[in-house]
């Protein structure tokens, strides 16, 4: 089965997932050849593993607490918090309690 993804104009809901957060799944929202959007769910304790990427990247916690590290600096993000990354900038993500975020990437670089 394909995965559905938002075609240009089509309303996404982003909102928190709040009672339905424990057992959803990562779900891919928007993908074009320059630009990918996903909200990205991390039960408490899950690690995103030191990683990068060659375009900017966006972190918007969409609820529950996120540790970001970036240089080595750990910082915490709470439900509101948006980051924005420059690409190759080396980035991990440890979810402090069951949280969600919003993932955006610019997949080519000019």
């Amino acid at each position: 089965m394909a995965i559905h993804h938002a075609s240009s104009g089509e309303l996404i809901d982003v909102r928190p997932l709040r009672k339905d957060l424990k057992g959803a799944a990562s779900t891919a929202l928007y993908k074009t050849d320059r630009l990918e959007v996903f909200r990205m769910v991390l039960p408490a304790g899950k690690v995103m593993p030191a990683h990068h990427v060659a375009g900017e990247v966006t972190v918007q916690c969409l609820e529950g607490s996120l540790e970001l590290t970036v240089a080595g600096s750990g910082r915490l993000m709470r439900e509101g918090d948006l980051v924005c990354l420059a690409g190759g900038e080396d980035h991990a993500l440890k979810a402090v309690e069951d949280s969600s975020c919003l993932v955006t990437i610019l997949l080519h670089v000019a």
